[in-house]
């Protein structure tokens, strides 16, 4: 069993890293393309989940919580501009998901903007907002985040789950790089990002108790810090961890001092704006993972106590 501890530090450095870069994410820019913005917003959605996590699982302290509520704060205010650029964004392309995507994380932590709500409901009223080709694991993830928002899935959740790579529980020696990210965001969605391990079925969590150890010890022998620390947020989510406590150790040994997270080996020299750039990702999913990590650390050691 992990102590709660060692996680703990990793995510309190995690977030302070993030605080202090809060002016680096970035909002409107110019005239970008819906996709264009999608991406330079996708950090400030990404957070905001992470956010949800944090108050959901109540295992930070009072300075981490009150970090987070700040920069939450700050990103609907300024990147988001109250929401108002979101709805920009789906007036500006109402078949596009990205907009709804961003939205439902800020508001299921009390963030509204009605205008984004309602533009939504209006694109899916027609046969393209079903029709919109994507990979298997992003349409399961708007299936999930239209559920979420209070909305009927534009694809049943079992479906969408069964057209996904987990869902097929393949041949194990294929997950290789660009499938391991769709492994876990398939855990990610299922599960409500840990909030519901129920919500994973019974013979996919059989399949990753077997070959998650193995991905784990992979991917840490590679370094790749980033998929670790999504790969250290499925062991969470499963019914009966199977993580090698010492490989906490190694993910911990990898953060620089200041809080970032290296995506693989360690950060090269770079300015702050391209350390951002390099760092964020890893470095947010390693606040979420040290959250859920002490989380279940915490209920294992209060189980022990009774």
């Amino acid at each position: 069993m992990t102590s709660p501890q060692l996680p703990h530090t990793v995510g309190a450095k995690a977030l302070d890293w993030l605080s202090a870069n809060r002016s680096r994410f970035r909002g409107r820019e110019g005239d970008a393309t819906g996709r264009e913005l999608g991406e330079q917003l996708k950090p400030v959605g990404e957070f905001a989940v992470v956010g949800k996590v944090l108050f959901r699982e109540g295992v930070a302290g009072s300075r981490q919580s009150e970090v987070v509520r700040e920069l939450l704060d700050y990103l609907w205010r300024e990147p988001l501009e109250g929401g108002g650029l979101l709805a920009h964004m789906q007036r500006r392309e109402p078949l596009s998901p990205i907009p709804l995507e961003l939205y439902v994380p800020f508001r299921e932590l009390g963030y509204r903007h009605r205008d984004v709500e309602d533009c939504a409901n209006s694109a899916r009223r027609l046969a393209s907002w079903r029709a919109m080709e994507m990979g298997p694991t992003r349409r399961l993830g708007l299936a999930r985040v239209e559920e979420r928002a209070g909305m009927e899935a534009s694809l049943p959740v079992p479906e969408a789950t069964a057209r996904t790579w987990l869902g097929q529980t393949p041949e194990p020696w294929s997950a290789e790089y660009y499938v391991s990210y769709d492994v876990t965001h398939t855990v990610f969605h299922l599960t409500d990002w840990g909030e519901r391990p129920e919500g994973l079925p019974a013979r996919i969590a059989d399949y990753l108790a077997l070959w998650l150890p193995v991905w784990i010890d992979d991917w840490a022998g590679m370094e790749h810090w980033d998929l670790l620390g999504e790969l250290l947020v499925v062991d969470a989510c499963l019914p009966r961890p199977v993580l090698d406590p010492d490989i906490w150790q190694r993910y911990a040994d990898a953060q620089r001092a200041d809080g970032a997270m290296p995506v693989q080996h360690s950060l090269p020299d770079a300015g702050p704006d391209e350390t951002f750039d390099i760092a964020f990702h890893p470095t947010l999913v390693a606040a979420f993972a040290s959250v859920m990590a002490t989380s279940r650390a915490m209920t294992a050691l209060t189980g022990a106590a009774r």
